[in-house]
């Protein structure tokens, strides 16, 4: 079963970028995240949340 959150760096990787741009994306507002006891995980539909919302934004160029 895959996990329904990632860590930072695992969400980083799935996204192809650094762990730097992934909180820089957080902070922005760009990419949902939540904290879990202390620690940030991004729910996994977030993620697909966000490259949606990329490739509706390559459409509409």
């Amino acid at each position: 079963m895959e996990p329904l959150m990632l860590t930072v760096p695992q969400a980083a990787r799935a996204l192809a970028i650094s762990r730097s741009k992934l909180y820089e994306l957080i902070a922005s507002g760009a990419l949902r995240s939540v904290r879990v006891h202390g620690s940030r995980r991004i729910p996994r539909k977030a993620l697909e949340d966000y490259i949606d919302r990329l490739l509706a934004q390559e459409d509409a160029a």
